[in-house]
């Protein structure tokens, strides 16, 4: 009975009356290794799409004219979110079948690894095309890791939490979006500090090089990480799909397209108002890269906030009427935000990224809460990490797009940018109320508070 535990929260009854407490410690230690996860993944990634306007289309691709080698950096940032579905596939059955748990401890490994490696790579000027292929194949290690990655840990977030309360869980696992923000700008804004020929002989790859540090402490944390009882129960009631992934591909393609509409704009959206902005002011404006990177920190820190609320917001009238109105939200903001930015001012950019990344993070919040309602506990993994990741490869290169139409436009003006926001915003609007429409309870599982 509820109670019976000291310190439960509730209890977990199972289909055929087993019972599984829930302490709030256990909770918690659940919720931490979800987000440190979390946090090393987006530190990686946000760390490689700074790096990527303003790193290595010097150091990587210095054979190219200027306009091309940004390109062909930006490009390579692209690569790693094309390869993002894949790892879904992949790491989808593996999760669905063997288990959240030993899949999330692979997934931090190949990332924290990957990133690492990154910082010991020799340049275009040390080993000509070797350089950039080296960069490009451990960008698209990187990107299979990810792939299984959020996908896994908002999965085992929400398969420990009580059914009422799984959307300030959920939510958790976001903070760790802004919580790598926070760790790659606030390296990047020191190495910065670094004279520009240290900060390019060898500054640069301290940021990289700290993903090994992080990776250690990253994967003691999830070692002590029970596995979801929901899982536990497909297992020992023999309800695991053989291709989980296929499944979802087969028999919930309606339920994947929502997904991935529903997560466009959170990831899209948010390398739209980063990686492209930081490249646009940087490269095409003639602004201080600085000014960026330290609206990114600001933005950051707004986002945990939103996050929070929306969080608890979602529990009262559901992820998919937030995701809707935070849709509408951004699409209204866009030309505006970028109107700002256009000033080339510091004050207006630094404005423009945080509301405009405060706005994106509405959607973004509840990403978590939203998808994985969207799928049965056989498919879960497997469908949260395919439609999450799926928008992920839709939107790697949309900083690419920006930057190329601007380029063949023949002026600085943004409205590519605007254009591609708003679109963005208005599919995720739909997939959101859609969503709402399509949720379901969790069939293995009843959580009792």
């Amino acid at each position: 009975m509820p109670g019976e535990r000291d310190g439960a929260i509730g209890e977990v009854t199972t289909e055929t009356g087993t019972v599984v407490h829930i302490t709030p410690k256990e909770l918690r230690h659940i919720a931490a290794a979800a987000f440190v996860g979390t946090a090393l993944e987006w530190y990686d990634y946000f760390l490689f799409g700074t790096a990527a306007a303003i790193v290595f289309n010097r150091l990587f691709f210095s054979a190219l004219n200027p306009t091309a080698a940004v390109l062909a950096a930006l490009a390579t940032f692209g690569v790693g979110f094309a390869a993002r579905p894949i790892g879904a596939f992949l790491f989808g059955i593996i999760g669905d079948r063997v288990g959240r748990r030993p899949t999330l401890i692979m997934t931090i490994i190949f990332i924290g690894t990957a990133t690492g490696l990154i910082g010991v790579l020799p340049t275009y000027v040390d080993v000509g095309i070797l350089a950039p292929t080296l960069l490009v194949l451990l960008r698209l290690f990187q990107g299979l890791a990810v792939g299984g990655e959020w996908g896994g840990a908002t999965t085992i977030a929400i398969e420990h939490a009580p059914a009422k309360r799984r959307a300030r869980y959920a939510a958790l696992v976001q903070v760790g979006s802004p919580a790598g923000t926070l760790l790659s700008s606030g390296v990047f804004a020191l190495v910065l500090l670094l004279p520009p020929e240290v900060f390019d002989a060898w500054g640069w790859r301290l940021a990289f090089l700290a993903a090994f540090p992080m990776l250690l402490v990253a994967l003691w944390i999830r070692l002590k990480v029970e596995e979801s009882p929901v899982f536990k129960e497909l297992v020992r009631l023999d309800k695991r799909a053989k291709v989980p992934a296929l499944d979802v591909f087969t028999k919930s393609w309606r339920r994947l397209i929502v997904a991935v509409a529903a997560a466009f704009l959170g990831v899209g959206g948010f390398y739209v108002m980063n990686t492209f902005v930081v490249s646009y002011v940087t490269n095409t404006l003639g602004g201080d890269r600085q000014i960026v990177v330290n609206a990114t920190l600001i933005a950051a820190v707004v986002q945990i906030a939103v996050i929070l609320v929306f969080g608890r917001v979602a529990e009262k009238i559901g992820p998919g009427r937030v995701t809707f109105w935070g849709g509408i939200a951004t699409a209204v903001a866009a030309w505006p935000l970028f109107a700002l930015i256009d000033t080339n001012s510091p004050v207006a950019i630094t404005l423009a990224v945080t509301v405009g990344i405060g706005l994106l993070t509405i959607t973004y919040a509840v990403t978590g809460a939203l998808l994985t309602e969207l799928f049965p506990a056989e498919q879960r993994y497997s469908g949260v990490s395919l439609g999450y990741n799926i928008a992920g490869a839709l939107s790697g290169f949309l900083p690419f797009l920006a930057t190329w139409l601007i380029n063949a436009s023949g002026t600085t003006a943004s409205w590519p940018a605007v254009v591609i926001l708003v679109v963005i915003s208005l599919i995720t609007a739909v997939g959101g109320i859609v969503g709402e429409r399509l949720r379901v309870k969790d069939q293995a599982i009843v959580y009792e508070d």
